[in-house]
């Protein structure tokens, strides 16, 4: 662990060169810095989990009010519901304890360049043509530059540009695949004295092509419009947007991207010597804002066995880890999929294929034959669990990727 790459400057590879500087017991380590600064960082609005607050303390040794004002976030405490399941009704699913645990709303293009203030690495700006294992490491090939070694690199360069079954678990029971972007003006107040104390949510707003989400930061409010693009198309959305912005009461926007996205899991997120982090491990759509804390637990597994683990387990330790991840991830997927089982408040095109077509399709997608982990099982066991008349004690702290009270704020708020 003398030589180490981190290849990616979005917000996971930028968390793994802060996290790398941050762990390393030895300071004569070389951790090189990869991008191609041709490639343009995406500064969308971005929700997180609890867990990041504590992180970006640590990774920056700044106080908790210092980051939330550098990365110009509001305090979230949950997910506002509008529009979703059978009930006809909206709810919010907080994080625990309610009201009191909180996360971030905040600007992806900000954080990356917090993190980068706390990270000591050899920037090098060169476009990255391949990343291989090879014996005792991993070695990264350039373009117009000569291959380098390395004994461990983190993969960060985002999606594959195509799914491949014998590399990919396809999560094809999420029935969206594209976001459109808009920054609009900000709903928020900033205070010039300190950080913003008021309790935000990011709200996820159901609409006939999908639904929308709003992200309060203190700059600009981030509105997204997820949907589906073999169900509808880009010109009634964007009609569909324009109509819920007006009711919303924003005269203006600014257009910023058209995303499409997969929803998958790498099969070999780790290899013990190539860790592949945030959208290059996998990806679902932001419903429940998975993504910053999947890579969070990427990193930290795989830095964690690498620095405190003998050289010797690193054959033994890597497959592993690298199921842990898988299965941890499609639990997330499955969370994530679930919420569209109940439908919405529209009988739309859209919401019959989430409901009928794509959700039903979760058992023989997360199949433990076809992916070697029992994240269906346990997906099931939580189901099973919130059918009883009583929980038992002894299971409220159960957890399928979320807690069991975050199953049964979701079940009760769609009337599963």
């Amino acid at each position: 662990m003398r030589k180490i790459a981190v290849v990616g400057r979005g917000t996971a590879g930028s968390l793994a060169a802060a996290s790398v500087t941050r762990l390393h017991p030895d300071s004569d380590h070389e951790l090189h810095h990869i991008y191609d600064s041709r490639i343009p960082v995406i500064g969308v609005g971005e929700g997180s989990w609890p867990s990041l607050v504590q992180e970006l303390r640590q990774l920056t040794n700044l106080p908790h009010e210092t980051v939330q004002q550098r990365l110009n976030g509001t305090r979230k405490y949950g997910v506002a519901f509008e529009g979703w399941g059978r009930r006809n009704q909206d709810f919010i699913h907080y994080f625990t304890p309610q009201q009191v645990s909180y996360a971030y709303h905040l600007s992806a293009d900000t954080m990356t360049e917090l993190l980068h203030e706390s990270s000591r690495a050899r920037h090098i700006d060169a476009k990255v043509l391949d990343i291989t294992r090879v014996e005792g490491g991993a070695q990264v090939e350039f373009e117009n530059r000569t291959t380098e070694r390395y004994d461990l690199v983190f993969d960060a360069r985002g999606f594959p540009r195509e799914l491949h079954p014998d590399r990919h678990i396809e999560i094809s029971f999420i029935p969206t695949n594209t976001a459109v972007i808009r920054r609009c003006p900000a709903i928020v107040t900033e205070d010039p004295n300190g950080p913003i104390l008021q309790h935000t949510y990011t709200r996820a707003v159901a609409r006939p092509h999908g639904w929308i989400f709003v992200l309060p930061l203190t700059v600009h409010t981030s509105y997204g419009y997820i949907f589906n693009r073999d169900v509808s198309g880009l010109a009634e959305v964007e009609s569909d947007f324009d109509a819920f912005l007006e009711t919303d009461g924003v005269s203006e926007f600014e257009q910023r991207s058209v995303i499409p996205f997969p929803n998958f899991v790498h099969r070999r997120i780790y290899d013990g010597a190539v860790a592949r982090i945030g959208n290059a491990a996998a990806f679902m759509e932001p419903l429940e804002a998975t993504a910053i804390v999947s890579a969070q637990l990427q990193i930290g597994m795989v830095l964690q066995i690498r620095l405190n683990r003998p050289a010797e387990n690193l054959e033994r330790d890597a497959p592993v880890v690298n199921r842990f991840l898988v299965n941890n991830t499609l639990r997330y997927g499955l969370f994530v999929g679930w919420h569209y089982s109940c439908g919405s408040r529209y009988d739309s095109e859209f919401w019959r294929h989430g409901r009928d077509h794509a959700w039903p399709r979760y058992r023989k997608a997360a199949d433990p034959a076809r992916v070697d982990c029992d994240a269906l099982r346990r997906f099931d066991e939580m189901i099973e669990l919130m059918r009883q008349t009583v929980i038992d004690k002894s299971d409220w702290n159960r957890m399928c990727a979320v807690p069991l009270t975050s199953y049964c704020q979701v079940s009760q708020g769609l009337g599963c």
